[in-house]
């Protein structure tokens, strides 16, 4: 008993717990309450409306992909251990103030220039404004990861959940167009930025002394020269992802728009715990790494990687058995058939967490560049398939195959150099595959026989079983 007493308070204490929990807390808060949102959208406008208010945010967010510069690793790596921060802190935040003041007009003349269409142009000049405010929040959420201090970023954003929320409730209380919509969603992003520059940004951020501070063009030329693989890693990344919505919305119909996005809204819930639990464990791989403690960074990899293979497993398994009973539900009877496109693109879900946390080790390792050419890979690889795909057969199928084609290419050229630089063995690589292209196709099959939820639990109950008896026994072994 003592000694479990001791394990649990030691994972109390530890920081990859105490992040991560906040996180996690966060962000189902988040999901839930950004979810909701979502939802009352679908159900209350039409679905012509409802797609274009999702093309010009899409589009808003392609653009903000660039506008952060993609400096936001970067600037983690960098800030994580260095004695005088202030400099530092005080030009990327300026520098973020510019950049997004730009890439705002870029977005207005992209959006006008692909559509004719009046409302997604007024759309766009709106939502468009979110980029400079996202700029600055992304800035000051870079700063308070590399403190441990995620708990001020979870609990502003929840906030602002909260809010989107709330504003959408009032719908079906007091009617309002979606431009209406667009315009208070732009002011509430406004105070969310005013609350982290009040109680969530660090005190090394000094609005008073900020425009003091000097940015040569000279200087901003060498960041971008010395750091422009960040700039394609943090770009394509979005990119590969939100670029089918703009191809789709050019390409097939408004309501393959609206399917394609409820699909990917659902992914989004999916893969947020990978993503929280990466934001604390990234800053402990550079660490690790900058002090030459090669076995921990190894063994961290490892452990994590066990933990994301099953949960994308969990994640899919779970999606196939239950998303026609959901859907119907909760976006209502019009998007009942959209489970069929929820299934495609949860296949993504099996390699994505794995994928995302190598590409953390390989930033971690200063392989920025080899990351930028596997990201660059990927999004060709997607586009190519989408390109072809559509031009014989015109649905979304060919679009959720192609994200998933690109990201198993992606993680596959991670494997070969996680092999090659002795991260990882060949072993451990097969098993993956092989346990993951086993246990889905058997799963997929016995859908077909058991009632879903019988498989379900039956299936993880069985599974975990086999792990703890795994465990139990590499313990007795020892």
């Amino acid at each position: 008993m003592s000694k479990s007493i001791k394990i649990i308070t030691q994972l109390v204490k530890n920081p990859i717990v105490i992040n991560s929990s906040w996180g996690g807390v966060s962000q189902v808060l988040q999901s839930v309450l950004l979810s909701l949102f979502f939802v009352l959208i679908a159900r209350y406008y039409s679905t012509v409306v409802f797609a274009n208010f999702i093309i010009a945010t899409v589009l808003y967010q392609l653009i903000s992909a660039f506008s952060s510069l993609g400096l936001s690793q970067w600037f983690i790596r960098e800030i994580t251990g260095l004695d005088d921060k202030k400099d530092l802190v005080n030009k990327f935040f300026k520098l973020q103030i510019y950049s997004g003041v730009t890439f705002y007009l870029i977005n207005i003349a992209v959006g006008f220039l692909l559509y004719d269409d009046r409302q997604i142009q007024l759309l766009t000049l709106l939502l468009g404004i979110n980029i400079v405010f996202d700029n600055l929040i992304t800035a000051i959420k870079c700063i308070n990861i590399s403190e441990f201090k995620q708990k001020k970023t979870f609990i502003i954003l929840s906030i602002d959940a909260f809010l989107k929320f709330a504003v959408t409730c009032f719908l079906f209380i007091f009617p309002f167009s979606i431009i209406t919509l667009s315009i208070i969603l732009v002011i509430v992003r406004f105070v969310t930025l005013n609350l982290f520059l009040k109680i969530g940004s660090s005190s090394l951020i000094n609005l008073k002394l900020l425009f003091q501070y000097n940015i040569p063009i000279s200087y901003i030329k060498t960041l971008l020269k010395l750091n422009w693989p960040f700039i394609i890693i943090g770009s394509i990344s979005i990119i590969n992802w939100r670029i089918s919505t703009i191809i789709i919305s050019k390409v097939l119909s408004r309501k393959d728009v609206a399917d394609f996005e409820i699909s990917y809204r659902i992914f989004t819930i999916a893969q947020m715990l990978p993503v929280v639990v990466s934001a604390t464990v990234f800053p402990i791989l550079i660490n690790f790494f900058k002090e030459d403690k090669f076995k921990e960074f190894n063994a961290l990899y490892r452990k994590i990687h066990i933990y994301y293979f099953l949960f994308g497993l969990f994640s899919f398994t779970f999606v196939y058995s239950f998303i026609d009973f959901i859907l119907p539900i909760v976006f209502g009877l019009n998007y009942a058939g959209t489970g069929i496109y929820t299934r495609q693109m949860f296949l993504t879900i099996l390699v994505f967490p794995t994928a995302f946390l190598q590409a953390n080790v390989l930033v971690a390792m200063k392989l920025e560049k080899l990351d930028m050419w596997f990201n660059i890979i990927i999004l060709i690889i997607n586009l190519t398939c989408c390109i072809v795909g559509l031009y014989f057969f015109k649905s979304l199928f060919v679009i959720n195959i192609s994200i998933f084609i690109s990201f198993l290419f992606f993680h596959i050229l991670q494997d070969a150099m996680f092999i090659n630089k002795k991260i990882s063995t060949k072993k451990h690589v097969l098993e993956f595959y092989i346990f993951s292209i086993v246990l889905v196709l058997s799963y997929v099959f016995l859908s077909q026989l058991l009632n879903p939820l019988i498989l379900f639990a039956a299936f993880w109950i069985i599974l975990i079983s086999l792990i703890f008896y795994s465990i139990k026994r590499k313990i007795l072994m020892k």
